[in-house]
Formats: C-alpha cells, sequence, structure tokens
C-alpha cells in the first residue's frame, strides 16, 4: 500500500464551475473526521494546477465546465497523477458522458443529488480503488439509445469528434489517427461549423446530447 493510501484522512479537491454547489459540496465534507477539503477549483485547469500544488487523494469533478471540461481534465490529472482518484459528479447520466469519463479515468460517476453518505462512502470507496455509480448512471450505460443524429459530419469528422469526448486534445487526436496537428486544427474548425457551434466544449456537449456514439 502507498503512502498516500495509508493515510487516514482523506484529502478532496472540488472541481465546479457554481460557487453554490461548491458551497453545499464543502458543507456535505465538514461533516466527516476522516475527510479534509484541501482546495477548490472552478474549471479543469484550475484543476490540474493545483493537483500538483496540494497533491488530492480524491477529486469530486464537475463534468461540464468553461475553459476545460470535466472528461478533458480527468484524462490528463490521471495520466499525469496516476494516484488521484477522481469522482464524476454531475446533473448528466447521459450513456454517453458517462462513458467518457470512465473512459477518461474517474474511477466514480455520481449525480449532484447524491446523499450525504452516499457521497463520503463513494470518497472511501474511490480511495481505495472500488468503483461507485449513480443508479442514473448504471441505467445510462445499460439502457443506452444510440440512434446517430444527422450531422453531416464526414466519417473523418465523426472519428475526431469521438476522440474529443472521449477527452483527447488536438495532438492526442493527430497521434491516435495518424495525422498532423494542423489537419486536426481543420477538422475540429469544421466540426464547430457544421454543428453550429462555437467551442469544443459545446461540441461535446451537442454529441452527449444527441448521443451520436454507441
Amino acid at each position: 500500500m502507498s503512502p498516500t493510501r495509508s493515510r487516514q484522512t482523506i484529502r478532496v479537491l472540488l472541481v465546479d464551475d457554481h460557487d453554490m454547489v461548491r458551497r453545499g459540496l464543502s458543507v456535505f465534507l465538514q461533516a466527516f473526521d476522516d475527510l479534509e477539503l484541501i482546495g477548490e477549483a472552478r474549471d479543469g485547469f484550475e484543476a490540474l494546477s493545483l493537483c500538483g500544488q496540494l497533491k488530492p487523494d480524491v477529486i469530486l469533478m464537475d463534468m461540464v465546465m468553461p475553459r476545460m471540461n470535466g472528461v478533458e481534465a480527468a484524462g490528463m490529472i490521471t495520466k499525469k497523477y496516476p494516484d488521484i482518484r477522481i469522482i464524476a459528479i454531475t446533473s448528466f447520466e447521459d450513456d454517453q458522458m458517462v462513458k467518457a469519463a470512465l473512459q477518461a479515468g474517474a474511477t466514480s460517476y455520481l449525480h449532484k443529488n447524491v446523499s450525504i453518505d452516499e457521497l463520503g462512502e463513494a470518497i472511501r470507496k474511490a480511495w481505495a480503488g472500488i468503483p461507485t455509480l449513480s443508479t442514473e448512471a448504471a441505467q445510462a450505460l445499460i439502457h443506452s439509445a444510440t440512434t446517430p443524429t444527422n450531422t453531416g459530419l464526414t466519417n473523418r469528422e465523426l472519428e475526431v469528434l469521438h476522440l474529443m469526448v472521449a477527452g483527447q486534445n488536438n495532438p492526442e487526436i493527430a497521434a491516435a489517427l495518424g495525422v498532423s496537428r494542423s489537419t486536426i486544427k481543420t477538422h475540429v474548425s469544421n466540426i464547430l461549423a457544421k454543428l453550429g457551434v462555437s467551442s469544443r466544449l459545446e461540441a461535446v456537449k451537442f454529441a452527449l446530447e444527441r448521443r451520436l456514439f454507441a
């Protein structure tokens, strides 16, 4: 067992762009003697920076945030800090978002209406490497509706969008598809234009809401 796992107090980082959500979760955490809130972040960029400074054991991570969403942040954090456990905590139970979060490295997936006792237990289990899925998230995985939407995207653009949903950035997508970064940048621009959105986050939300991928 590593030194991190041997500590009795579990160090928790909150990541959510809504102040009220962070405030509510922080109140929850104060109810447990074995859980310590060590910091808060408003998006994935802040979370990634704080991981190096604060070295949390468990991160409660919202999935839909500005600048860098939870899927992207989870993927980067688990690669750079493999000992940190991530719990995706969100209002969405879309099957694609659940899959994307877990594929990016999240240990667990909870709904924001989770009870205080369920939250505490999920954090302890995540710290021990034991996954927890909310009932809604489990149902989303089991009963997925996968009828695609006609988007006008080419097969390659769909491949790029799929990797965006999985939390990969342009260099990672370029490496996965064996093309240049500039080519991926062009594909992303075309995807945003065809979907009528203005950012990667909106494109990912579009794909998740319409369940474009199985």
